[in-house]
């Protein structure tokens, strides 16, 4: 079955990914990408690029105009572009979405849609369970930033499922984006020449590589698989594997320091240490993949460990310790600093 789909987001590097391997595919007859700004002609292909404000009504007249039956919703942002306000942020993660999701409402021809949240709707709390699953509630929800965009978002998500139950709807909350093509606050943050960590803290992070998310995104397009998943590589690794890897000098400063310097980083454009970015590298967060698994018989092709290596790679990094020695450390507890696994 041929199948017109729409995506939104796509000046960003996942969303242009992704329409560049839609726009591909035998099954697809079309593709229309929609963002405010278009995305780097090189990686537009047959992708048909329509500018468009998720804010305002418009979105609903392109997808009535093509028939559209997909729609992958990537149009999520983790933090304000520089200039740009935070309010500003909120309404184009929020009011953009509500708007999308209105006009798939209204259409007679969507039959799918695929939603990219975050596993920050979980929080970051020292009370949290060693691995998230979907049913898992939050300790602490989120209370600002993009976290608490991303729950609001979800909410919009659901009521919409619950209005168009002949729409099958598919929520991805993945964890964080690593890979050579990936800018975000925390690549950014491995980028800095000195690391601030959180002092007495050693947070589990785990990374999803941009090829796997990009093939997950791919198969939900394609099939139907109704529900939420979580999505991230296989294993964890702690804050000082990462940063004996990336062979950066660190500073153990306490929390309320980390959040001032954030500050200051932030204000010169260099990275975003929002307080949700300060609760993550304070007590970490790991989700379970067992359902993403089940549903669609396949596992990722990077783990954790092997999606932040290749970030490494691509910026010229982690030419210290061989891996299994760094590992070999760690497991030791040589170089930590203190934390709960």
């Amino acid at each position: 079955m041929a199948h017109t789909v729409l995506v939104t987001g796509v000046s960003r590097h996942i969303g242009a990914r992704l329409a560049g391997v839609l726009a591909a595919d035998p099954e697809i007859t079309r593709v229309i990408g929609v963002d405010t700004v278009p995305p780097p002609s090189h990686e537009l292909g047959r992708v048909e690029f329509v500018r468009v404000d998720l804010r305002s009504p418009d979105i609903a007249q392109v997808i009535a105009a093509a028939d559209i039956d997909t729609v992958v919703h990537m149009s999520l942002v983790s933090a304000p572009s520089q200039g740009a306000s935070r309010s500003l942020m909120k309404e184009h993660n929020v009011i953009g979405t509500m708007q999308l999701l209105a006009a798939c409402q209204r259409s007679e021809t969507v039959s799918r849609v695929v939603v990219r949240s975050t596993t920050a709707v979980y929080g970051s709390s020292p009370h949290d369970p060693a691995m998230f699953t979907e049913d898992t509630e939050p300790h602490e929800p989120p209370t600002h930033g993009y976290a608490k965009d991303a729950c609001e978002v979800e909410g919009y998500v659901r009521g919409f499922a619950r209005r168009r139950p002949d729409v099958t709807v598919s929520l991805l909350r993945f964890a964080n984006f690593m890979g050579p093509g990936v800018d975000s606050p925390l690549t950014r943050y491995f980028l800095q020449p000195v690391l601030p960590t959180v002092l007495g803290f050693d947070p589990r992070l785990q990374f999803v590589h941009e090829d796997d998310a990009v093939e997950v995104l791919r198969r939900m397009a394609l099939e139907d698989h109704n529900g939420t998943f979580n999505v991230a590589g296989d294993g964890v690794m702690l804050l000082s594997q990462c940063v004996r890897r990336a062979g950066k000098p660190t500073i153990p400063v306490p929390s309320p320091a980390f959040r001032i310097l954030g500050e200051l980083a932030r204000s010169v454009g260099r990275v975003n240490f929002s307080p949700e970015q300060l609760a993550l590298m304070s007590h970490g967060r790991a989700v379970d993949t067992a359902r993403l698994a089940a549903e669609l018989g396949w596992r990722p092709k990077y783990s954790t460990s092997a999606a932040f290596d290749d970030f490494l790679r691509s910026q010229g990094l982690g030419e210290g310790l061989p891996v299994k020695v760094i590992d070999w450390l760690s497991g030791l507890g040589v170089g930590r600093a203190g934390g709960r696994r």
